[in-house]
């Protein structure tokens, strides 16, 4: 099998998870690393060997990639993944699609040559749990779905908004921690309990709006294309990290996915399924699976199918988060208007 040559764009934290895959998978080699900082380039050619240039297009003339991983902060994930497919290079990115809706149909609404892919880094579908888990709602046992619920409860500090100013910045982040943490419950979420056609939330910053622009709190009520509802929680405010919940009522068992996978069947079965454990150079809290996609990725490259988690797939989990901004600010404008000078109290 040739070697496959990779690059990465943007050396911050999440590429050291994708450089530990690259240099985990045989057949793959890294050849260059693309950042604007020239600091950053310094710093990632050490940490790499590999050369580090300013732009894509001189990654892609120097280095002749295969594969670009755009690991950029979120407002700048969809330039440089147009750049590398108009040269004909395949592209891994993280998540989310975009920070903006509009941003991401750019990438949708472009015309990618035949056989280049875009896969978008929403590795949680590979966990145990969430593999187990969509096995056994594909085979029928588990029975029809009757609602679900999903938390994300976990903490940050002021510092980590300090220390890249973009994460506190709308318009650099898009959004707070539904875009930043919990998009990969979300992403579950619909996939596992199907598309959403109705969304109704709030979002706040209870605890970090003296050192942010974005939501720290998020409480929403998904409705699913059957008419299947989906309570969500997540926020940033805890004093740790706790586990994510995904917990669905099916005609069968009650399925808790919570650090693994538990199914307690209504005849009185019990059935556990444990997370993989791995240690990475990265945080833990971004699971051990971005190598079981990168792993993916790179398998099914030369197949002629886009690959599974396209950009169309990625956007789901936006539009859903970005709904859930747009209901929060309904609602607050309406509330402004009840209680507006003049106004009837209820």
């Amino acid at each position: 099998m040739a070697v496959k040559r990779a690059a990465i764009v943007g050396w911050g934290d999440v590429a050291t998870i994708h450089h530990e895959a690259i240099k985990a998978i045989e057949g793959v080699e890294l050849v260059g690393v693309v950042d604007t900082d020239p600091a950053r380039r310094a710093v990632a050619t050490q940490a790499t060997g590999a050369p580090a240039f300013a732009t894509v297009a001189e990654l892609v003339e120097a280095a002749s990639p295969d594969v670009v991983h755009v690991a950029t902060p979120h407002d700048q994930h969809i330039t440089p993944t147009l750049e590398a497919v108009a040269l004909g290079v395949h592209v891994i990115q993280e998540k989310p699609l975009a920070a903006h809706l509009d941003d991401a149909q750019r990438l949708l609404d472009a015309d990618i040559p035949a056989g280049v892919k875009v896969g978008v880094c929403f590795q949680n579908r590979y966990n145990v749990s969430s593999v187990e888990l969509r096995r056994l709602l594909d085979s029928g046992e588990l029975g029809a779905i009757r609602g679900a619920y999903a938390s994300v409860v976990w903490t940050r500090s002021a510092e980590y908004y300090r220390a890249k100013p973009w994460r506190a910045s709308q318009e650099q982040s898009g959004g707070g921690l539904l875009i930043n943490q919990a998009i990969h419950t979300l992403d579950l979420v619909q996939w596992l309990v199907g598309d959403v056609t109705d969304v109704h939330g709030r979002v706040a910053s209870h605890k970090f709006a003296e050192v942010t622009e974005i939501e720290d709190t998020a409480e929403v009520l998904f409705t699913h294309a059957d008419g299947v509802q989906t309570t969500f929680y997540a926020t940033l405010t805890a004093p740790q990290n706790r586990p994510v919940e995904l917990e669905l009522d099916c005609e069968n068992a009650y399925v808790t996915l919570r650090d693994g996978l538990t199914v307690a069947w209504k005849d009185g079965r019990v059935e556990r399924f444990e997370e993989r454990r791995a240690a990475s150079g990265g945080r833990a809290y971004w699971g051990v699976s971005h190598e079981l996609l990168i792993r993916d990725f790179y398998a099914k490259v030369d197949d002629p199918e886009p690959f599974w988690i396209s950009p169309a797939e990625a956007l789901k989990s936006l539009q859903m988060l970005k709904a859930t901004y747009a209901s929060s600010e309904a609602d607050a404008a309406a509330a402004a208007a009840h209680t507006a000078p003049g106004a009837p109290i209820a």
